[in-house]
């Protein structure tokens, strides 16, 4: 069969999408499969090389599990040690003390804007969920009311605040400031992320309710430890712990400036910074801290640690079948399509930028791929027009860019998939919630980030 080019071939991936959201949504067939099937069927709708067919979508799968299913199965431990010794209890104690019951889902946004700097977007995730469904329990407070707040604001600063590796990318690539972008980034990100988090979930709460037990709160939630007598872990220790693959990352960010390039310390420290190893540290601090030393001995951790990683093997797999039919959208050529499209059209640099992130974006699923490919694209543009009438701050492009780069997460994205089963939602309800959410972050991110060109 011969290739599809031009427009029909994203009449096909739009088609695709729709008959993913249908099968799973309308007919519950299972995500995994339904994925699969729709990516082999799409490459060979568009006319892709039937012998590259399921070796594109393998590698999409691969490329995504080797990094997520190690960030999961330790994350899901962390939790779980961190749940079983009362650690998660504590912290959600805290919170609610501090910012009081009606304040949480402030607090969950603040806490994952502060977690979330040095993180990509799933190590956020894995570290905080224990302490989101703690709070919601303690609180007696939708799921949806205290998790939106938090994923909010682990996207806003994936997507638009250095040092978050994404954000430090396109910094590079437009040659800007870092100073300056991270004091634009904070101005735009912060009201962003309380528009999209917190006001947005107070409100998307009253008509997505949440039924049935949540087979992964029942991995995080203590059935109060303190009612039955344990001590808990003090909250200097709990946060320590959590925050410990935090510091790791930020120490191997930094290595540069504590040794010199490649020497041996150097070299050790970026090892530790790692979000893998960093994590792994993390997992076994967390057997003594929330293991050893809460009275557990080395039977119980074990059994904690295996019985935790059950439940995470369905949303390993769906994950990894998002990545597989997006790599399908890239390799079949819908992504370059795309990007042509966006090109092609006549309009303002921060427009452009934000358009081209915007497209490759729901092509792909990945803000990370959209907003390096995005600048790699629109840097020369933007070179061409400094110091013209069409030129613009490289400083504003990153958060143009970054903006665009979180629009419309749909079912080829692993974060959709992520939220989804942590959140026990139905597609239709991610869509409501999730991909609502990111779309708010774009648009008032973008629509903040033209007010700013007006001014600086």
């Amino acid at each position: 069969m011969a290739p599809v080019h031009g427009s029909l071939l994203l009449v096909y991936a739009a088609i695709a999408v729709l008959a993913l959201i249908v099968l799973i949504a309308r007919f519950k067939m299972n995500p995994f499969i339904t994925l699969m099937i729709v990516s082999v069927l799409l490459a060979l709708a568009v006319g892709m090389p039937t012998a590259s067919i399921i070796k594109s979508f393998e590698t999409g799968v691969g490329g995504t599990l080797g990094h997520i299913a190690i960030v999961i199965g330790l994350g899901t431990m962390l939790g779980k040690m961190m749940a079983e010794s009362g650690g998660a209890e504590q912290i959600a104690r805290t919170l609610i003390d501090f910012f009081g019951p009606k304040n949480v889902h402030w607090a969950m946004m603040c806490i994952a804007l502060v977690v979330g700097l040095p993180v990509f977007f799933e190590v956020g995730f894995v570290l905080l969920i224990p302490i989101a469904f703690n709070v919601a329990k303690r609180t007696n407070t939708s799921m949806i009311k205290v998790g939106i707040p938090m994923v909010a604001g682990l996207s806003v600063v994936h997507g638009l605040v250095p040092p978050h590796p994404a954000a430090l990318l396109a910094v590079t690539a437009y040659n800007a400031d870092l100073g300056h972008t991270l004091f634009y980034a904070l101005l735009v990100g912060i009201p962003t992320a309380a528009l999209a988090g917190p006001l947005f979930s107070k409100l998307i709460a009253k008509f997505v309710v949440l039924d049935g037990e949540n087979p992964m709160a029942k991995q995080f939630v203590e059935q109060d430890a303190q009612a039955r007598g344990r001590v808990l872990p003090s909250f200097g220790i709990t946060l320590f712990t959590v925050l410990l693959p935090v510091l790791l990352m930020l120490i191997g960010g930094w290595a540069d400036l504590i040794a010199a390039p490649n020497s041996g310390l150097n070299n050790f420290l970026r090892l530790i910074g790692h979000p893998d190893m960093a994590l792994l540290l993390a997992v076994l601090l967390s057997f003594y801290t929330f293991g050893k030393a809460r009275g557990f001995g080395r039977e119980a951790i074990l059994k904690f640690s295996n019985e935790c990683l059950a439940p995470t093997a369905n949303i390993t797999l769906v994950v990894g079948a998002g990545a597989g039919f997006g790599r399908i959208l890239i390799d079949s050529g819908v992504s370059k399509a795309i990007v042509e499209v966006a090109t092609g059209a006549h309009v303002p640099l921060l427009m452009l930028a934000w358009l081209v992130a915007a497209l490759i974006r729901v092509a792909t699923g990945s803000a990370t791929v959209a907003m390096v490919t995005a600048a790699g694209i629109i840097a020369p543009i933007a070179v061409a027009a400094a110091g013209t009438a069409g030129g613009v701050r490289p400083e504003l492009l990153v958060l143009a860019t970054g903006a665009g780069s979180l629009i419309l997460s749909h079912v080829n994205d692993g974060g959709f998939w992520l939220v989804k089963e942590y959140f026990n939602m139905t597609v239709p309800q991610t869509f409501k919630t999730w991909t609502v959410c990111e779309t708010i972050i774009s648009i008032t991110a973008l629509v903040l980030t033209l007010g700013l060109s007006t001014v600086v």
